[in-house]
C-alpha cells in the first residue's frame, strides 16, 4: 500500500500556530493517549474512539478518520509561511505515538517536502515505535513531568521509568533534535526542589541545551463537563508570573540549559 493511504484519527488541527516548534505551524492533534493527566487540556484526545462533546450546549462530534495524503495537502497549503518563518509542521494530541504508523508516515510525508517536522510527546511508548520516526523527524519537544515515579502515577495514572529511559535514549542517539518541556502543575511539580531535579536529568541528556517550563492554565475545564467529566484540578490556580520566574532562576543555579517559559 502507497503510504500517502495510511490512515489515522485526529480531532482537530491548528493553523497559524507559533508555538510547539519554531516558526508558523501547522499542528495535527491525534486521538489516543495512554495517560489520564489531572490538568490534560485536551481530554476529549485521551480516548481513540470518536466522541460526542456538548460545546456552547451543542453535540460535537470529535475526531475522524483521515489519510496521510489528505493531511499533507493541507499542510502543503501553509508553505509559504513555513519557508518564510522556518515553521512547518508539528503532531500533538493526545500522544501520536499511539498511532505510530500515521505519525510516521505523516512525518515522512512532509519530509519529503521540504517541509519542517516536529512532535509533542511523553514518550511512553516502546522505543521502537519511537525510532521509526526519528528519520523524518527535526525536532522532539518531549514531556518530562516529574522525576518521583509514585507522584509522577497519581498525578498521570503511570509511573514514568519509561518515559526517562526514552528520553535517555533519544539524547543518544542523536537522531532528532531534543528540548525538555515541563508543565508546571501547583499541587504535582511546582516546587523549585522538583523543577530542580527535571532540570538536573535533562542537564545529563547528550545534546539537550534547552527546557521549557509551561505554566499550568485552565483552558481546558469547559471540556470536561462537555464530555460528562469531573474536572480533578477545580479550584487549583495557575502559577504566576513571580513564580515562574523563581523557577526558571531555580533551573539556571543547578545547570546550564536555556530555560524559557513557555514555548
Amino acid at each position: 500500500m502507497d503510504y500517502l493511504e495510511t490512515t489515522g484519527r485526529i480531532f482537530d488541527v491548528q493553523r497559524y500556530s507559533i508555538h510547539d516548534g519554531p516558526g508558523i505551524r501547522t499542528i495535527v492533534f491525534l486521538k489516543g493517549c495512554v495517560l489520564r493527566c489531572r490538568w490534560c487540556c485536551n481530554p476529549e484526545s485521551q480516548e481513540y474512539a470518536i466522541q460526542t462533546m456538548k460545546v456552547q450546549g451543542e453535540d460535537k462530534l470529535i475526531g475522524r478518520d483521515v489519510t496521510v495524503r489528505e493531511m499533507i495537502e493541507l499542510v502543503e497549503k501553509d508553505r509559504p509561511y513555513y519557508y518564510r518563518s522556518g515553521g512547518g509542521l508539528t503532531l500533538s494530541g493526545g500522544e501520536c505515538l499511539c498511532q505510530p504508523g500515521f505519525s510516521r508516515d505523516l512525518l515522512r510525508a512532509a519530509k519529503e517536502r521540504g517541509i519542517n517536522t516536529a512532535i509533542e510527546s511523553m514518550a511512553c511508548a516502546e522505543y521502537g515505535r519511537m525510532e521509526e520516526l526519528f528519520p523524518y523527524l527535526d525536532l522532539y519537544l518531549m514531556d518530562i513531568k516529574h522525576t518521583n515515579p509514585v507522584k509522577h502515577k497519581e498525578f498521570t495514572g503511570r509511573s514514568n521509568e519509561l518515559m526517562l529511559e526514552n528520553a535517555r535514549k533519544t539524547a543518544l542517539s542523536g537522531q532528532t533534535k531534543l528540548v525538555i518541556r515541563v508543565p508546571v502543575i501547583p499541587t504535582f511539580n511546582d516546587t523549585v526542589e522538583e523543577i530542580q531535579d527535571i532540570a538536573r536529568f535533562a542537564a545529563t541528556l547528550p545534546g539537550v541545551d534547552k527546557i521549557h517550563l509551561l505554566p499550568y492554565h485552565r483552558l481546558g475545564q469547559d471540556k470536561y463537563e462537555g464530555l460528562g467529566r469531573e474536572y480533578l484540578m477545580d479550584g487549583i490556580e495557575p502559577p504566576s508570573a513571580e513564580h515562574m520566574d523563581t523557577l526558571k532562576r531555580a533551573v539556571h543555579a543547578v545547570c546550564n540549559l536555556d530555560c524559557q517559559i513557555g514555548g
